[in-house]
């Protein structure tokens, strides 16, 4: 650029240098100098700080020019050029005239702050400085812009005087300044309006709980300080409403065209009243929240200009932050913005007090979470959240990606704490509700899935097993070679192994922060891990030879191997932080549909090049890209952004020719707000572009998808927009396998995204270069060949073309490339690296027990039952298995133990291998390969009939037998039986809950049984007062798509022993289960030392009864030596007259639950858990039933029992509330199910939740506005029941209050406990308050229905549900300040859901069943 112009201005004569009417240019002297000798012109550059003059510049030295007058420049300055890139904009002198000013994007993240600009010349620079460093400067972005502009201008900006702003083209910025506030709650005090009969909505939520085996069921806080109940209430109005009421004072209409009527007008005298005292508390952020308001928004638009008129600084309204159904989640996202929002205005106030002018003529830009731009007066908290992580994402979408090829990306950014993973294959993958930090948020936000595994994850060795993470060592005290006292890490793992070297590294670590790494403080406690490792595998080799591996297999060696080393030991846990990192890869791409290995690895982060090339090959991918910022991509993705507008409004209309014109008058209204708001932002409709999406589902299911028809042209049947019900459909085939042909398509919401063109371009070129480069040095490394001799290169000194063979290093200024043995590095022309990842050399792994791969197993044991489940949910149909996720898959050895499982749902853990080895037992000899067993009956492991297992034997060529099993259970809406929904609440015998399966062939060689199942099925219609299903098509459906999981899980098994050999899959499952087995063994013991401590007994007993009185009793009998025990429930009742018999499987499950809440870690959840357990459970009892006996109440109400029962023999902690709570309602029409939350049990150190669900079921509750929408109920209350927490030292949690108000003619039923029996205290904590069920008829009575019942309700009947509460613990007098409430635990508190992302929300919504 600059000898374009050069060359142009050169005809003025001057011993000056004439470049046109730019302030400020820097370029090579050497090509003035050139430029200025083709005209026979001199040059003599005048330094600031020096007179003299040069008369040859070094090679990159350049001068810069300043303006003296109109057309006349002079040399005042001279900086270096970093010898990495000769820049094009110098050498190619047909390119644009140079720019004016400078730009910069600035990623500010937590720890760094990350600096990209764009020189007036076309240069680009980039910087990494702390992002907290008060000694030094006040704020981190504006320390970038002043260094580089005093560098390269060779002014003087003084730190204490603001920065001259007329210097700078644009800014651009991420900040993760909401995230921290998020996380460590320190957002603006909030307070939150809501429709009066809701102010515990949120805290209530969804009603489960984010850790399963969490007994003190920690959640993140909510957002807001205060609750105003609100005098308004709008309904939907509803066809065939029966209710006897008087005519409302009003209908209206909402966005959608769908009607409404306002029961109760809005009060806003008394509104005034209640924000005036929450003013004058010092809140000044308000957060409203009205039912409905999403289609009809006029009295939250009320109250928001009463609140604007009375102070309020911050007001967000739920309708204007995000116009979706759902309550919850707008709930939760409106309280985000409130909270956050004035944290982003203070944080940006302060910011542009750092310029002159206050930055009024600089474009200032901020990411949102969307990966779109958005000028920074309207960045808002909700949208704010991953501002950061988007840069990044937006970078190597636009580096990385090839339109020709069409190669889809994974981008992988590793970083200190956790990894975030995403993809892109020529359009953002968007989800439009996502967690993080514990708060739901309702807003567009690209898929980035956020792992617990970085460079700062813990290494742990717990009972045999290699564990990485989710601990971290976080920045203070970091990693143990930071020098400061810090724990092993991943990154002391790759120290150790000679990956990282301290030479290369700033001496800023220790307490002085002058220190180099110390590979002696990691080597040193490497060695300590090492030894006590060895030692471990001493002193468990007996026990290892006797119980584990290899039982299936009498050949090969035994045990485990002989010592290991302390590069043995690191490489191993490098090893298993990779497995742990591919596992939510293969997850995101395979529930789509997508081949892992058919895609790209694009790795940027500080910590990701050192495993980019471990990680692709153990996925199979061939290629790794990293770019040449991949160390401040996300601040290079700013750069390369466009700015984006997005409206979007919710909609009520079925996808269909009567639609057309008003979808299309509604597209078209939402495409000109765009183009007018970009236009207004200074955009050309040249650069604007917009892209049309439509919220779409088939009717009666809940799995929308946001539609894009960009790639189906419209025609005469469809919108003008594009053929939507194409995409629709063609999508749905790709992500579940199938389409509901003849179900109409909703339209949910009309969303239209527009984009500002403004991203840049970057010019800059790499040295062209031929060959192998010399290596800077040579080191060792270790690899599992060993130590190697590895070449180490520095980025900057490397030039394109080159080609680099592994095993090498390649170090940059903000990260380290290993490039492995049998992988090749290039150069690419833009100075990016691109490695070709060879296939991986076979390793030879024996019988014996190896302790790292021990680790890697279980990982791909559970991987496997988690692609199976992905199967399922993909080819699935009915909304119980496909939405509400109410299934299990699993993996089981050849005598039908549990390998692993996945997911976790409780009620499940224990009762399918009761179901495999039954079936073992049954027709065992007889199974061939093709053959697939249907079962649910309970005495053959069943858990109740709805609950249809379906088991495939593996077979193996040469073996007789089956060598494996793999299963799948899911919840079938509906089997028959006496009432809708197979869970009658009165049943008394197995055949009035529906079809049972013993022992069915489903499939016999390979033929599926669609006529003897169907028979099956509709048999139950031969007993008097029953039906068979009422819904045969989707129980079909299921059941293929049961059959086709497990044949993926077949595949996946036969693959896995296709690589390692079938003796060796074989002996690590047996130690898989040995591992299980010694956690379980080694909580025992603790337990028995504790207990004899104490009591001088290893005896405890507990006894507990359910509302008819019947007994649960059990004694415990421990063996400290062995670590085992005898679980004996003699003395329990006898089978009962009615449904709350709960099979065998129902109380090894409980146990399971159970021994795993009490080992307090993540250990794998099989069969070994059960080997140091007898249990002792009499036949004829209410816990092992006769064949015929009624279980429904068993499976969702006693087994909660057995847990309350066993926790109290153990002390662990009070009594939960002891039932899920099953209510359903239903017509002809209709039907609906619920369970609902309770008080959770109060422990050692911690108060009970309040509104949760525990122990046995997770499952979530159906939104309010949902709920209205689709059935005929309205929905009067539904808050927390105060004080019904037993009181102690530490208080059980509140159960809930829930009132159903009915439209219509319905049945109800309830099917409940803990209404006569209290839920227990301990240690002198009070008992709970037991539970109510109250109907309110609509003639005034009230009548107590009972803990079970069937009842026929008119219109305007009224069932009010009051759950249990928790009991508490300790007695009340020793109640001291609750450690809950202590600022640092709300910290670690929030700080520990790091997780995020559409595969944590999927695995989230598996354990929520």
């Amino acid at each position: 650029m600059a000898s374009r112009l050069v060359s142009r201005n050169i005809a003025q004569p001057s011993n000056q240098l004439a470049l046109g009417h730019k302030r400020y240019l820097s370029v090579p002297l050497g090509e003035v100098r050139r430029v200025l000798a083709a005209t026979g012109t001199e040059i003599r550059p005048v330094y600031k700080r020096s007179l003299s003059t040069k008369p040859r510049p070094r090679r990159h030295e350049r001068v810069v020019l300043q303006r003296v007058e109109d057309s006349r420049w002079q040399a005042v300055g001279k900086s270096l050029l970093c010898p990495r890139h000769l820049h094009q904009s110098f050498i190619n002198h047909s390119m644009a005239e140079t720019r004016e000013k400078f730009d910069f994007a600035i990623d500010r993240g937590g720890t760094f702050t990350d600096v990209f600009a764009r020189l007036p010349d076309g240069r680009e620079r980039v910087l990494k400085l702390l992002s907290h460093d008060p000694q030094n400067y006040r704020d981190a972005p504006t320390e970038g812009i002043r260094r580089i502009l005093e560098q390269e201008t060779g002014l003087s900006f003084p730190r204490d005087q603001p920065l001259d702003s007329s210097l700078i083209g644009w800014i651009r910025m991420g900040t993760t300044v909401a995230t921290n506030a998020l996380l460590e709650r320190q957002g603006e005090r909030t307070a939150l309006l809501v429709t009066r009969g809701f102010k515990d909505l949120l805290h209530i939520g969804t009603q489960a709980r984010p850790n399963l085996f969490d007994l003190e069921v920690r959640m993140p806080e909510v957002l807001y300080e205060e609750v105003v109940e609100v005098d308004e209430r709008v309904v939907l109005r509803r066809d065939g409403c029966q209710l006897p009421r008087k005519e409302p004072k009003r209908i209206v209409t909402g966005s959608t065209g769908d009607s409404l009527e306002v029961w109760q007008e809005l009060d806003l005298q008394r509104v005034e009243r209640d924000l005036k005292a929450v003013l004058s508390r010092g809140i000044t952020s308000l957060a409203v929240l009205l039912l409905h308001s999403y289609i009809w928004p006029a009295h939250e638009k009320a109250v928001g200009s009463l609140a604007r008129k009375l102070g309020f600084t911050q007001v967000s309204l739920s309708s204007e932050v995000m116009p979706m159904i759902r309550a919850v989640p707008r709930g939760y996202t409106v309280c985000a913005d409130a909270y956050l929002t004035p944290k982003i205005n203070q944080y940006l106030n302060g910011f542009t007090t750092g310029f002159k002018g206050a930055l009024k003529d600089v474009d200032v830009l901020f990411m949102q979470s969307d990966g779109g731009l958005t000028p920074m007066e309207q960045f808002s908290g909700s949208r704010a959240i991953l501002s950061g992580p988007a840069g990044g994402v937006v970078g190597y979408a636009v580096t990385s990606y090839n339109s020709t090829e069409n190669k889809p990306v994974i981008g992988f950014d590793m970083g200190g704490t956790s990894t975030d993973v995403s993809r892109y294959a020529g359009q953002y993958e968007h989800v439009f509700e996502a967690t993080t930090a514990g708060v739901t948020l309702q807003a567009p936000q690209l898929d980035i899935n956020t792992v617990a595994a970085g460079g700062g994850s813990r290494l742990f060795f717990r009972s045999g097993m290699f564990v990485v993470g989710p601990e971290s060592a976080g920045a203070h005290p970091g990693p143990a070679c930071y020098r400061k006292g810090g724990p092993l890490t991943v990154t002391d793992a790759n120290l150790a192994l000679g990956r990282l070297l301290p030479d290369f590294f700033p001496h800023i670590f220790g307490p002085g922060e002058n220190e180099p790494l110390s590979t002696e403080e990691t080597m040193r406690q490497f060695q300590k891990l090492t030894h006590d490792i060895n030692h471990f595998l001493s002193t468990n080799q007996s026990q290892h030879d006797a119980n584990g591996a290899g039982q299936s297999n009498s050949d090969g060696p035994k045990g485990c191997k002989s010592e290991m080393s302390v590069e043995e030991v690191a490489m191993g846990f490098i090893r298993v932080a990779n497995e742990t990192m591919c596992r939510p890869i293969r997850a995101l791409t395979q529930a789509k549909g997508h081949d892992t290995s058919q895609h790209v690895l694009a790795c940027f982060g500080g910590a990701g090049g050192q495993h980019a090339c471990a990680i692709a090959r153990a996925l199979g991918m061939k290629t790794v890209f990293i770019h040449k910022y991949s160390g401040v991509l996300s601040a290079y993705g700013l750069a390369l952004a466009d700015v984006v507008e997005e409206v979007q409004e919710p909609c009520s209309l079925q996808y269909n020719e009567d639609s057309y014109s008003e979808l299309d008058h509604r597209i078209e209204e939402l495409t000109q707000r765009c183009h007018s708001t970009l236009h207004q932002r200074g955009f050309s409709s040249s650069q604007i572009s917009t892209a049309v999406f439509l919220h779409m589902r088939y009717e009666g299911t809940d799995c929308a998808l946001m539609v894009n028809a960009s790639d189906y042209p419209a025609h005469a049947q469809s919108c003008q927009s594009g053929d939507f019900r194409t995409a629709f459909t063609k999508r749905y085939m790709k992500e579940f396998g199938f389409t509901i042909a003849d179900r109409p398509i909703m339209v949910d919401d009309i969303r239209v995204r527009g984009s500002g063109r403004s991203g840049i371009k970057s010019v800059t070129m790499a040295i062209e270069g031929h060959g192998s480069p010399a290596p800077t040095k040579m080191t060792k490394c270790y690899f599992e060949e060993g130590y190697l001799d590895t070449s180490v290169y520095v980025w900057e000194d490397l030039s394109c073309g080159y080609s680099i063979e592994g095993p090498a290093i390649i170090i940059d200024k903000n990260s380290t490339i290993l490039v492995e043995p049998g992988c090749s590095a290039q150069l690419t022309s833009s100075g990016d690296v691109c490695i070709a990842v060879g296939t991986d050399s076979q390793c030879v792994l024996g019988t014996e027990l190896n302790t790292v791969q021990l680790s890697i197993f279980s990982h791909r044991f559970m991987s496997i039952a988690e692609q199976m489940g992905r199967v399922l949910q993909r080819t699935s149909i009915s909304t119980n298995i496909k939405e509400r996720l109410d299934f299990s898959c699993a993996v089981f050895g050849p005598d039908g133990g549990l390998v692993s499982n996945a997911p976790h749902i409780p009620v499940h853990l224990g009762a399918m291998q009761e179901t495999v080895q039954y079936q073992l037992k049954a027709i065992g000899s007889s199974l061939k390969e093709g053959d697939v067993i249907l079962s649910n009956h309970p005495c053959a492991g069943g858990s109740h009939l709805p609950d249809l297992t379906v088991i495939t034997p593996v077979f193996r060529c040469g073996v007789s037998g089956p060598v494996f099993f793999v299963a799948s259970r899911g919840h079938h809406a509906d089997i028959g039986g006496i009432t809708p929904g197979s869970m009658p609440p009165h049943s008394t015998s197995l055949q009035q809950e529906g079809a049972v399966f013993t022992s069915f062939k489903l499939v016999t060689e390979g033929v599926f049984q669609e006529k003897a199942v169907t028979e099956a099925l509709l048999a139950p219609a031969q007993y008097p007062g029953c039906s068979g299903t009422r819904n045969l098509h989707d129980n079909l459906s299921d059941l293929r798509a049961q059959v086709a999981a497990n044949q993926r899980g077949s595949q996946l098994v036969g693959e896995l022993i296709d690589c390692y050999g079938l003796a060796v899959v074989q002996a690590y499952m047996g130690y898989i289960q040995s591992n299980a087995e010694l956690a379980v063994r080694d909580m025992l013991k603790v337990f028995a030392r504790r207990q004899q401590q104490q009591t001088g007994s290893l005896e405890v007993e507990a006894e507990d009864q359910m509302d008819d009185g019947t007994p649960i009793r059990l004694k415990v009998q421990i063996n400290e030596e062995e670590g085992s025990a005898v679980f004996d429930f003699s003395g329990s009742g006898t089978e009962v007259w009615g449904n709350c018999n709960a099979p065998r499987a129902i109380t090894l499950s409980a146990l399971i639950y159970c021994l795993r809440c009490m080992v307090g870690q993540d250990i794998p959840l099989n069969q070994g858990c059960l080997t140091p357990v007898k249990v002792i459970i009499p036949p004829g009892s209410i816990l092992q039933p006769s064949q015929n006996a009624a279980v429904v109440g068993g499976n969702v109400l006693t087994s909660q029992r057995v847990v309350d029962v066993i926790f109290r023999a153990f002390e662990v902690c009070a009594a939960s509330q002891g039932c899920m709570n099953n209510v359903s309602f239903g017509s002809e029409k209709s039907g609906y199910y619920e369970t609902v939350a309770g008080g959770a049990g109060a422990g050692p150190g911690w108060s009970g939740r309040s509104g949760v669900h525990s122990h046995m079921t997770n499952t979530r509750i159906t939104d309010p506005e949902i709920l209205e929408k689709r059935y005929p109920v309205i929905l009067q209350q539904f808050s927390l029941r105060p004080f019904s927490g037993g009181r102690g030292r530490y208080r059980g949690g509140d159960g809930v209050i829930r009132k159903l108000l009915f439209r219509s003619k319905v049945v109800l039923s309830v099917l409940t406990e803990r209404r006569s029996t209290r839920p227990y205290g301990l240690h002198g904590g009070q008992s709970g308050s037991a539970g109510l069920n109250l109907l309110h008829r609509a003639d005034g009575r009230v009548l107590n229905l009972g803990a079970k019942t069937t009842v026929s309700l008119e219109p305007g009947d009224m069932f009010c549900l009051h759950t249990p509460g928790g009991g508490g613990y300790g007695r009340e007098e020793e109640e001291d300040e609750d450690e809950n409430h202590s600022p640092s635990k709300r910290q670690r508190l929030n700080e520990a859901f790091t997780e995020r992302g559409s595969v944590f929300e999927y695995r989230r919504a598996q354990e929520s069943v």
